[in-house]
């Protein structure tokens, strides 16, 4: 499409640093990144919004994004990813875009609110570099010997219960608790003169001293 900036990025008319190219599909780095090695993914023909999208292109639109978001932490370091697209609303180029922006904990990103940052000169190239070779290494993006997930841990059987595991056998075997011992060993103290000691039947008067 005439005066599509995108459409003149597929055609090789304006540079852009391309990441992946399909038949159909062509990803490269955003010019103003939110971070960088943000990663635009858009269709060869114009498609304005994904509601437009041909319903052919819609797997492999989909598994496209699902590369490139596992490329940017394969060939970036990143610990996760912003996926996103805007449709007519805040799109600021009509040709449909989705944006797979690479995140750490503690970016600072927050919401949809989109700070731009710069590249310096020569890092474009760098970026596009890393995030094409974590793509080339296979075809799920992963390199060659990476596990494509953390292996899973053994299950661990249940835990013994400890508590009160003590306090439990005595009583089994009949035993009192030392405290209880104790106080049963423990002498009653005389009682002052004219004193009643009180007495174990609640019905029966105390006898004085």
């Amino acid at each position: 499409m005439d005066g599509c900036v995108f459409c003149q990025i597929v055609a090789g008319d304006v540079p852009g640093h391309l990441v992946l190219e399909t038949d159909d599909l062509v990803a490269f780095l955003d010019t103003r990144p939110v971070f960088k090695g943000h990663v635009l993914l858009v269709p060869r023909d114009h498609v304005e919004t994904l509601p437009d999208l041909p319903a052919a292109l819609r797997d492999p639109f989909l598994f496209a994004a699902q590369r490139i978001a596992t490329a940017v932490k394969d060939g970036l370091g990143a610990q996760g990813s912003f996926v996103a697209v805007n449709n007519t609303v805040s799109q600021s180029v009509p040709h449909l875009h989705l944006h797979v922006v690479p995140r750490t904990k503690g970016d600072g990103l927050r919401g949809f609110f989109w700070p731009r940052t710069k590249y310096a000169a020569g890092e474009p190239e760098t970026y596009a570099a890393r995030l094409r070779a974590a793509l080339d290494g296979r075809p799920d993006g992963r390199p060659e010997g990476r596990p494509s997930a953390r292996p899973a841990r053994p299950a661990r059987g249940p835990r013994p219960r400890r508590r009160h595991a003590g306090v439990r056998a005595r009583a089994a075997r009949g035993d009192r608790s030392p405290w209880r011992r104790a106080r049963a060993r423990r002498p009653r103290r005389p009682l002052r003169p004219g004193r009643r000691r009180r007495s174990a039947n609640p019905g029966r008067p105390s006898t004085p001293t």
